[in-house]
């Protein structure tokens, strides 16, 4: 894998109770989509607050496990991470990050860290992105995820560590 160089003041940090408020504001800003449900402003908000809740929900259900992280530019929250680090894989199953912080790099640099977290435990690192996500599918090609399956709306993808690879005849 090659080496890379995280930007300078981006940080990780598990998630806590405190949080909330800029879990909320991320949700918002990358649920435009939501916004455009014709109604008024109060029914727009709920909806967009049960989406958020049957999403956290949703999460629990399905990967017990997972860990939540909130990614920080010099201690400013910007995003966030959900990953499981399961026996066999590392599965990251959300990424995002607030309008302003996209297009500098730190997508990259979060997935990076993941890579090596997965290399260093020799388990593979998948996830699913949506398939007209051109620009998500794009980094995860530069970053060696090769496809390994999909389900519409979704393809899955996986990354072998590269040690993995020789074994794997990936």
């Amino acid at each position: 894998m090659q080496q890379f160089k995280a930007p300078s003041g981006l940080h990780i940090r598990p998630s806590g109770p405190a949080d909330k408020v800029f879990l909320a504001r991320l949700h918002r800003e990358v649920r435009q989509d939501l916004q455009w449900i014709d109604g008024e402003q109060d029914f727009i908000e709920s909806v967009v607050d049960m989406q958020l809740h049957a999403q956290t929900q949703g999460y629990g259900t399905q990967f017990p496990n997972a860990m939540y992280f909130i990614i920080e530019k010099n201690s400013e929250a910007i995003g966030r991470a959900t990953i499981d680090f399961g026996h066999n894989e590392v599965h990251l199953i959300d990424l995002a990050f607030l309008a302003a912080a996209r297009g500098h790099g730190f997508g990259r640099a979060i997935l990076q860290t993941f890579q090596h977290c997965a290399a260093q435990s020799g388990v593979p690192m998948t996830l699913s992105v949506l398939s007209n996500n051109r620009v998500a599918k794009q980094l995860y090609k530069e970053l060696g995820f090769q496809l390994n399956g999909a389900q519409s709306p979704y393809e899955f993808l996986i990354w072998y560590p590269p040690a993995m690879k020789l074994m794997s005849g990936a």
